[in-house]
């Protein structure tokens, strides 16, 4: 996928994804619906399927979630300089890009979440600091639900994708009822995908 990049597109992608960093409660992942709507709808810098892939390759990695933000930018870097196939200029711009996004969604709530620890740590009584903190956790929940609703849309054909859903009825009924480790679902989710089952 080629796109047209201009330079000012490297601040506006920074931008974007430092003011994700501050609304991204709960980890990266709750912004990706945003993400999505900014990179393949407003600006059509990746498509759904590379935007998908993306996600879905940084979270089957080890290491921190927020990974696919740098496989991302990545992306958006390679598509702008002509893909893989424009050679190792290509793969720099790539890498450049994906650091940008990367550093771009983790200093600011980096830097504001070290600022408001020490402060809340010395405010720990106030009423004010355990009212945000409980009404905090249905916002995550809420943006999780988001995230999840829309890495479903690729699979959205239930006569053709059942077994995917089937696995996902399964393995949230298992969270919520039981205390199996998450590491032992994904294991069983990878095991059935390549079993070819789902």
């Amino acid at each position: 996928m080629m796109i047209e990049w201009h330079a000012d597109n490297w601040m506006a992608l920074a931008l974007h994804f430092a003011s994700l960093s501050m609304l991204g409660v709960g980890g990266a992942v709750t912004t990706l619906p945003e993400m999505h709507r900014y990179l393949v709808d407003q600006q059509h810098w990746l498509d759904d399927a590379t935007f998908a892939s993306s996600v879905a390759l940084a979270q089957a990695a080890p290491g921190p979630n927020v990974l696919f933000v740098a496989l991302m930018g990545w992306n958006v870097g390679l598509n702008a300089s002509g893909g893989l196939q424009a050679g190792p200029w290509a793969w720099w711009v790539g890498v450049l890009t994906g650091l940008l996004a990367l550093f771009s969604i983790l200093l600011p709530s980096s830097a504001f979440t070290f600022w408001i620890t020490q402060w809340a740590h010395h405010n720990r009584g106030l009423r004010s600091v355990r009212a945000f903190k409980a009404g905090m956790s249905p916002m995550v929940i809420g943006l999780m639900v988001a995230t999840g609703w829309l890495l479903q849309t690729a699979h959205d054909d239930f006569a053709q994708h059942w077994p995917l859903w089937a696995v996902t009825v399964v393995t949230a009924g298992i969270v919520w009822t039981t205390r199996t480790h998450l590491l032992w679902l994904l294991a069983a989710g990878a095991l059935l995908g390549i079993l070819g089952w789902v």
